[in-house]
């Protein structure tokens, strides 16, 4: 391995890697499914193949695409798959999150090269040594690697599962925030009647609702958490204004879906606004896809110009946008890779809301 391709990737040929990252998104998908079904049928032979190929064909597209770093991760996970092809290890689940966190974070690395982004953050270099340490060890020392692996690259231990679908505990509303409980409620309404729009946003509203407040919690209560429920309601609101064709689109949107979608936030805290007693709301549904480093909208604000509430919903927000990325094309992402997916975004959220965060989600993968 030249460890040099890993620590600073260099893009020979910007077309040809933009060609390996439309070939690994075709591929992506497929994978999912084969260790899926591998998972549930480990001794099928069919499915081995399927699974070994596709692997084997990213590494060859990445050779095609002179892209050094896809070669040099998809390696190790094809010299494991084909220990695993000829009985020398089990297909275990702890071996199949790591298949899955591997290919996912090529993605972010292929994505973050073509923004002229750092990869540093997604751990490449711990990543790719341990997947060759993996390729050689003994069987039975598999699982507990893959363990150490996983948490080495995420931070989390791998315990593979769900997040709790718990009702959050939501809060009362002070003496002088009048009408609050009956406002929450019609935000709540509204909310529910967004969820209705797709089957994939069932139960959405209870599940953001539960991290941002807990994460609040977690911070001490930083944020009014009545203004906070608010914000979680109506934050994404404003999508029914526009065409659903564009909010409820499945694949890559267009460069005018995206100035279409920049919208939302303004109609959405425009009907906070108007409502007394709701300021603070409407501040944190307008400012909740700006980011830390300006790189946001509406506004591109910096870091201290954006609200605590704010920087709560753009993580909570995102986790669940992670959870449910790609979903038309059958991936079950996990929690464990959600939230590794998170922390590897290290300039989109801001760094003081991380920690809390992830102590929540700890504590929910750990339960």
């Amino acid at each position: 391995m030249d460890i040099r391709s890993i620590i600073a990737p260099v893009i020979q040929d910007r077309e040809a890697l933009e060609e390996f990252a439309d070939a690994l998104s075709d591929r992506a998908p497929q994978i999912e499914n084969d260790v899926a079904r591998l998972k549930k049928s480990p001794a099928d032979r069919e499915i081995t193949a399927d699974l070994f190929r596709a692997i084997h064909n990213i590494k060859g597209d990445a050779s095609l695409c002179k892209f050094e770093l896809g070669a040099a991760v998809a390696h190790p996970i094809e010299s494991m798959m084909s220990r695993f092809r000829e009985g020398e290890i089990p297909f275990s689940d702890l071996l199949a999150e790591l298949i899955l966190l591997t290919i996912d974070r090529l993605e972010l690395a292929t994505d973050a090269l073509l923004a002229h982004k750092s990869v540093e953050n997604l751990h490449l270099v711990e990543l790719v040594e341990g997947l060759e340490k993996l390729a050689q060890i003994p069987a039975g020392d598999v699982d507990h690697h893959c363990a150490d692996l996983i948490e080495l690259v995420t931070g989390f231990a791998p315990v593979i599962g769900d997040i709790s679908s718990r009702p959050p505990r939501v809060a009362t509303p002070k003496s002088e925030q009048k009408n609050a409980s009956t406002d929450l409620h019609f935000f709540r309404s509204l909310a529910l009647q967004l969820e209705s729009r797709s089957p994939l946003f069932k139960g959405r509203t209870m599940r953001i609702l539960r991290l941002a407040l807990e994460t609040n919690k977690a911070a001490h209560l930083v944020v009014d958490p009545v203004q906070l429920e608010a914000a979680v309601y109506l934050h994404d609101i404003g999508m029914m204004l526009l065409p659903e064709a564009v909010w409820l689109k499945v694949g890559k949107m267009t460069d005018e879906d995206k100035l279409a979608l920049r919208n939302h936030p303004g109609f959405a805290a425009g009907i906070l606004q108007r409502m007394p007693g709701w300021e603070a709301a409407a501040e944190m549904v307008a400012q909740h896809h700006e980011m830390p480093n300006g790189g946001g909208y509406p506004k591109e604000l910096q870091s201290a110009e954006i609200c605590s509430g704010a920087k709560i919903l753009s993580i909570v927000d995102a986790f669940e946008a992670v959870m449910l990325k790609h979903i038309h094309r059958g991936k079950n992402r996990s929690v464990l890779r959600a939230i590794a997916e998170i922390n590897a975004c290290d300039t989109q959220f801001a760094p003081e809301w991380i920690a809390p965060f992830n102590s929540v989600i700890r504590k929910t993968i750990e339960s």
